[in-house]
């Protein structure tokens, strides 16, 4: 009787490591090239975008820059390849100017647009986007979506049964063209009255759909806002919602699943 000798194949570690890098380069090229995930931070754009929002974006709409890789090796350069301009309304992930940290904004104004703010209407091109008020939206009070600033903390109720809520004022404006989008304006503030600006060629002008808690093309970049953006920055559009979280995971994992929101695969561009 023969006894067979298993013998045991040892491992190739040069092979399995040229095996994670290929997979490491299709994962970067996919994140470079056609989408990435996204994830929102804050609340400057509220109602549309809660702070734990999980975003798609899309990196191929307008073509690509030297931002548009997910490491930044590229020198500046100016332009882009198959590049395009986005629409107003569209929702985009953008470079900011100067940290070159990911934000999003929306596209107000493309070039040759004037842009300007009164009494916290927006005017395009000398009209006046129209601007309807809605129901207040309601806004359950949890970790991560609060009305913790100075400006929005009047709005914090409690209901009869003790819920926390942020009853915020909303408004619909509709941009020539006919899109249309929800949002926040909260109190009478410095931004709320602008001068005109002309955007001029290669750049956009983005603003929040929080209208009074959002740094954006009202204000210059070195004081901490976006100025007038140049089209290389932007990195995507975004496309939709994943899902969102609440803030209050731990590590018991049981609230992995009560954090969750009812925000899966909402479109971002009928927003």
């Amino acid at each position: 009787m023969s006894e067979a000798v298993a013998t045991k194949k040892k491992i190739n570690w040069a092979e399995e490591a040229w095996q994670l890098f290929l997979l490491a380069l299709a994962v970067l090229a996919v994140h470079t090239a056609v989408a990435k995930p996204f994830y929102i931070p804050s609340g400057s754009m509220l109602p549309g975008l809660l702070v734990g929002d999980r975003l798609i974006v899309s990196k191929y709409p307008y073509g690509y820059s030297y931002l548009s890789p997910s490491l930044n090796v590229l020198p500046k350069t100016e332009g882009r390849l198959f590049g395009s301009l986005p629409e107003r309304g569209d929702i985009v992930v953008l470079k900011s100017p100067i940290a070159q940290d990911d934000w999003i904004k929306r596209v107000i104004g493309l070039p040759g647009d004037t842009v300007q703010m009164k009494d916290g209407q927006l005017w395009l091109n000398g009209v006046a986007v129209p601007k309807l008020k809605l129901a207040d939206t309601v806004m359950k009070v949890t970790p991560n979506s609060d009305c913790a600033t100075m400006i929005d903390a009047q709005y914090r109720v409690i209901t009869p049964d003790g819920t926390a809520e942020c009853h915020l004022p909303t408004y619909r404006e509709t941009l020539p063209g006919g899109r249309t989008y929800t949002v926040l304006d909260l109190a009478n503030l410095p931004q709320d009255n602008t001068e005109p600006v002309i955007v001029p060629e290669g750049h956009v002008f983005l603003m929040g759909d929080n209208r009074d808690n959002s740094e954006d093309s009202r204000f210059p970049a070195e004081v901490g806002g976006l100025g007038l953006l140049p089209v290389e920055n932007i990195v995507g559009r975004a496309e939709f919602t994943t899902f969102s979280l609440d803030g209050s995971t731990s590590l018991n994992p049981v609230t992995w699943v009560t954090a969750l929101r009812n925000r899966w695969f909402l479109s971002l561009r009928d927003n």
